[in-house]
């Protein structure tokens, strides 16, 4: 039989992601952001949840030639707009929205020939201080791209740097309505953070479109402070293995390289087909929480390549084969949030979806039919 390690994705769980990011932004059009191969799930696997949104945003052309080439024939925002210009002719064919962000990309639609306008979006720097015209600079670049026949609409964008945190986003609204004060055009402010913590009760965050990215796949963009119960999220990622092995340590026993957990008591431990080769995080050490057959327990020890190991104390009728869940849905409706086993190796859920490696099986499963 193959090695028990497996991800699921599960697309009833992205579109009831998706439609509380609607419901946070009433009245506003949803992207549904798929950058980085829909944050490691798989283009083609999450595209059935997430067609309910108004349209995709993402970074390349190859990902956007993949959305269309499923059938989609609503936007698609490229929001890192184009690398080079010979990127206009695809944008072109493929009817794809960018963003513009610098002059040099004004530069390449200036002598790009096309019998189809661009829909594009200005992008303002408005503290995050990675892509953007600065405030006194923005309505330069508005004229610019105002007076060019290959433009056909501007849009207007922002990122925020702070929604998650106390420093909150009224610097950078306020820096983006005097900069866009009288300008036509949709706008975009909102990313994850904004549209939970914000959209619901400022049509100024909302805007005519908000961006969700992280909250979409079920995973908390403020947690510690508020979990995904809070938001009324569900992971739509499992990363789930089994119990290949047991070991009856006695007092005073290690385990594992470098020794690092010393069993203080008679400890039965699993261990567990998942290592840092399959992504599992390496900076993981005793504490991760980690499901037994749907009992919350920890890791003990240092994570392997291929392995971990884990106490079974709290699950004395785990053995071999138990169902170990090392994020997402668990047996019985238990639930392990990606978030904390993020924190658990210093790093954020979007990290851990990410670098699911490619050796681990992936497949869908809708959350109903477990």
């Amino acid at each position: 039989m193959p090695r028990p390690i497996q991800a699921l994705i599960h697309p009833d769980a992205l579109a009831h992601n998706l439609a509380r990011a609607r419901a946070c932004a009433p009245g506003a059009k949803v992207w549904a952001v798929v950058k980085a191969n829909a944050y490691g799930h798989g283009i083609e696997r999450a595209y059935p949840g997430l067609q309910g949104a108004d349209g995709f945003a993402l970074l390349d052309l190859a990902e956007a030639e993949r959305i269309r080439a499923l059938g989609w024939r609503g936007p698609i925002l490229l929001l890192e707009g184009c690398f080079e210009p010979r990127d206009l002719e695809v944008c072109s064919r493929l009817n794809i929205w960018h963003v513009v962000h610098c002059n040099e990309q004004i530069d390449w639609l200036a002598t790009h020939k096309t019998t189809w306008p661009h829909r594009v979006f200005l992008k303002l720097n408005t503290g995050m201080n990675r892509l953007g015209f600065t405030p006194g600079a923005f309505r330069t670049a508005w004229m610019r791209l105002s007076g060019l026949t290959q433009v056909d609409e501007i849009s207007l964008i922002t990122h925020f740097s702070d929604a998650d945190t106390d420093t909150g986003i009224e610097h950078q609204v306020a820096a983006f309505n005097a900069a866009t004060e009288g300008l036509p055009g949709e706008r975009s402010l909102a990313n994850s953070a904004a549209v939970l913590r914000f959209a619901a009760a400022r049509p100024d965050v909302r805007g005519d479109w908000v961006r969700p990215g992280i909250l979409v796949y079920g995973s908390s963009p403020d947690f510690p402070v508020r979990t995904i119960a809070d938001w009324n999220l569900r992971p739509a990622m499992t990363l789930r293995s089994r119990v290949i092995g047991v070991q009856q340590l006695q007092p005073g026993d290690t385990v594992g390289y470098g020794s690092t957990f010393r069993a203080d008591a008679r400890t039965r431990i699993g261990v567990v087909a998942c290592g840092y080769a399959d992504g599992y995080p390496r900076h993981c050490g005793t504490g991760t929480p980690v499901l037994v057959d749907g009992v919350r327990t920890r890791l003990v020890g240092r994570v392997s390549m291929d392995m971990i190991t884990v106490d079974l104390t709290p699950v004395p009728q785990a053995g071999l084969g138990s169902e170990v869940t090392l994020w997402g849905h668990g047996p019985r409706g238990s639930l392990l949030p990606i978030d904390e086993v993020a924190q658990a190796a210093g790093t954020v859920g979007y990290e851990l979806m990410c670098a699911v490696a490619p050796r681990v099986p992936v497949a869908v499963q809708e959350l109903q039919s477990d």
